[in-house]
């Protein structure tokens, strides 16, 4: 539980993880408060926006529409991982939810997941969610086929994370909408026990340095090495051969994700499976290779070319 962070706390937060911010004009003051509690706060929710396009999202989500007036969350969490701040105070976003899963938020005590939930707006014994939790909405259609860039999830844990830095709060105050209400399904095209788990390591380090302004990169000088690979190199055919379990799979699986090559019901996660193989089949066919040469096993050429970010 928790007292809201002020407008230019909460702009602090993310920039201090490495969020690209953009202000919309009027957020500051932008809120839901006269109908309701703001705060104290337990955490933050996930949702996707079932729609595309940056600005058209940013523009819904600020202003909201004739059943439900805006803001319609927080922060809105474009493709290219840019957080837009459209709401400062209690926002549309959650609706009523199930009570046991706001204490396990709360108590951040549960397992890998929050309690099952039997509540939604308007159902007996259900609670008020927009007065508790912080609202990221991700600009995704929620189809199970739109991509999620590597780009956007990593916007979405770093912006988690700076809430939850900032708070003192751990991963487990972290839910998405689906474990608020039985009749959401989002997110949608990745797990929120990843996501936390992602959220978990980036709090055990300090917080990482804001990202550079975009422009020509500065050439190392002789006191400074020169920067490490950005991709992680092909770990050999053996490594997926026997099944690892890895961030490294997590890592291929997004990127897969991102390129459109997804086969997966959920995730990806950190333990290879056939869902990886036969996502990395259709990667393999996208880069033209046929039969035996587009098994879903990886190789070197077709590695380099999915261009998988470092792990470590």
């Amino acid at each position: 539980m928790a007292t809201p962070l002020t407008a230019d706390r909460l702009v602090a937060a993310l920039r201090a993880e490495g969020v690209t911010v953009v202000e919309r004009s009027g957020w500051r003051t932008h809120n839901r408060n006269h109908t309701g509690a703001w705060g104290p706060v337990h955490g933050v929710m996930i949702h996707h926006t079932v729609t595309s396009g940056t600005t058209a999202s940013v523009d819904l989500c600020f202003r909201g529409h004739a059943d439900l007036p805006g803001p319609l969350c927080h922060a809105v969490i474009a493709k290219d991982g840019t957080v837009h701040l459209v709401g400062n105070g209690r926002a549309n976003h959650a609706g009523g939810g199930d009570p046991d899963v706001l204490r396990a938020v709360a108590d951040e005590r549960y397992g890998t997941r929050p309690p099952a939930t039997d509540h939604h707006q308007g159902s007996p014994g259900a609670v008020d969610g927009n007065a508790r939790f912080y609202g990221f909405e991700c600009v995704n259609r929620g189809d199970g086929k739109d991509p999620w860039p590597a780009a956007q999830l990593d916007a979405i844990e770093r912006a988690s994370t700076a809430l939850c830095r900032a708070h003192g709060w751990s991963a487990k105050s972290v839910i998405g909408h689906l474990e608020w209400s039985n009749r959401k399904v989002d997110p949608r095209g990745f797990t929120m026990p990843d996501l936390r788990e992602r959220i978990a390591r980036r709090l055990a380090g300090k917080p990482s340095a804001p990202k550079p302004s975009p422009g020509k990169p500065k050439p190392p000088t002789a006191t400074e090495p020169p920067a490490a690979p950005q991709h992680a190199t092909f770990p050999g055919a053996d490594f997926f051969a026997k099944a690892p379990r890895s961030a490294l799979i997590t890592a291929m699986g997004r990127r897969l994700v991102a390129e459109g090559c997804s086969a997966y019901a959920v995730g990806p996660g950190p333990q290879w499976s056939d869902a990886d193989r036969r996502s990395y089949a259709k990667w393999q066919h996208k880069l033209g290779y046929r039969g035996a040469d587009a098994d879903g096993w990886p190789g070197k050429k077709s590695w380099d070319a999915l261009k998988v970010p470092r792990t470590s």
